[in-house]
């Protein structure tokens, strides 16, 4: 017999906060499938984040700069330790690795468009180099995972960075998951791999042993590439400030870190809930390992997970990044879970905002599919031309922020300039609570 809600509260029914309904569910299905929940995108669940940090604006012991007659300058420069050809981009915003697999060829080919548009770099994923994806991105990131899928020579020597890919946010200590769904003919061959068959790639690089294999694993690849190419090191947060420091030795230009916010193509759900650490927490941790040895801003620190506003980039870089990445923002900015395709999130038992079910490639926008009809729907042009102007956006409310608080370039913002609302999240960032001096644990 079922309640209403007035029934229950007649009754004096109370849910259980350790065995709510959602929790009741997974235990039912578990039950029923003898099969772990698979899914896509990131983390649901509330964590302390960018958001619970405010800015300090001047005013009169802190002079603004006028929007209208006084620059902010927004480039960054990436790898320019030992790499002959750093990166030079425009904006502190790139585009993260998102395979040809989990994503569309149109999808990609549409991510190095609105990319190049603004001048910034993006990144190839598991799974190899198309050229709808190196055609159309101006710099392109060529990502050196444990998988080996698609890895060649002559694509890492067409790369204008490469980025060695030890842990991801999601799902730290794992290897990535592609469904046999997404397994095209065209995928299968890229990666070698029999087609519509699930493919689980490795949690750690086949010639890893330790941390003494990375320093000869990036010897190799910048004599593969005549010390052209700037090498990134990319961890999962985790034990950030240890990862961070043996990446350095080991010989890194630019150390990526991406928190438990970021996103996936799939994995296991308990994965992406339970492992990891939030981003805001990962990020200084990082900064306090780099300027312990001296190398702050002469080894970038990239950050990615979660970042979604001009707000979140500002505060990233307040609290020590040189740049961040971004994913799942840029795949909505391409247009996915717009709420035109309602109806066809329904007939999937989802609706748009959700992020469930694209692990299968049932996307109705055409982006996380390899569906060749669902795929059709998506134009990249139009695509590149929203994820310019999404870009753009960043852009400019990163640069009011740093404006507002005297800076004249976005990277000039500092841990100063921040306070936090919640001590979680002081203690987390290593800021200030508001109206007080107090840093939890110092």
């Amino acid at each position: 017999m079922s309640h209403t809600a007035d029934d229950r509260a007649r009754l004096g029914l109370r849910e259980s906060a350790t065995f709510d309904r959602s929790t009741i569910a997974a235990i039912h299905r578990a039950a029923e499938t003898g099969i772990y929940d698979i899914r896509g995108w990131g983390a649901k669940r509330r964590l302390p984040h960018f958001d619970d940090l405010l800015f300090l604006g001047a005013s009169m012991s802190r002079y603004p700069l006028e929007g209208y007659r006084e620059r902010c300058d927004t480039d960054v420069v990436l790898g320019d330790g030992c790499a002959k050809f750093p990166l030079h981009l425009d904006i502190p915003t790139t585009i993260a690795g998102m395979s040809f697999g989990a994503l569309s060829g149109p999808a990609k080919e549409a991510l190095g468009r609105g990319a190049s548009e603004v001048g910034t770099s993006t990144t190839t994923g598991d799974g190899g180099m198309t050229p709808e994806e190196r055609t159309q991105s101006k710099s392109l990131v060529y990502q050196y995972l444990p998988s080996r899928y698609g890895m060649n020579p002559d694509d890492l020597r067409k790369a204008d960075a490469i980025e060695v890919v030890l842990g991801q946010g999601a799902k730290p200590g794992g290897g990535g998951m592609l469904l046999g769904q997404k397994i095209s003919p065209r995928v299968a061959a890229m990666r070698t791999l029999p087609e519509g068959i699930d493919q689980r790639s490795a949690c750690r690089h086949p010639d890893w042993t330790g941390p003494d294999d990375l320093t000869i694993k990036i010897n190799e690849l910048r004599e593969i590439t005549d010390w052209e190419k700037p090498i990134y090191v990319k961890v999962g947060a985790t034990r950030v400030y240890y990862d961070v420091k043996l990446a350095v030795h080991a010989g890194a230009d630019v150390i990526v870190v991406d928190g438990m916010q970021g996103g996936t193509a799939a994995t296991q759900d308990v994965f992406i809930e339970h492992v990891g650490i939030p981003t805001l927490a990962a990020v200084p941790q990082a900064v306090q390992a780099l300027q312990e040895l001296g190398v702050h801003r002469k080894v970038q620190l990239i950050v990615s997970g979660g970042i979604r506003t001009g707000a979140d980039v500002a505060k990233a870089l307040a609290l020590g990044a040189d740049a961040v990445a971004i994913g799942t923002a840029a795949l909505i900015a391409l247009g996915d879970n717009h709420p035109r395709y309602a109806a066809d999130y329904e007939k999937l038992g989802s609706a748009a905002g959700f992020f469930d079910d694209f692990q299968d490639g049932t996307d109705p926008a055409g982006i996380s599919t390899q569906d060749p009809e669902l795929a059709s729907r998506f134009d990249p042009v139009e695509g590149g031309r929203r994820l310019a102007n999404y870009l753009r956006v960043l852009t400019m409310e990163a640069q009011t922020i740093a404006r507002a608080c005297g800076k004249s370039h976005v990277c000039h913002l500092e841990p100063e300039d921040l306070v936090a609302v919640t001590i979680e999240a002081a203690a987390m960032a290593r800021v200030p609570l508001a109206g007080t001096e107090w840093i939890p644990g110092q």
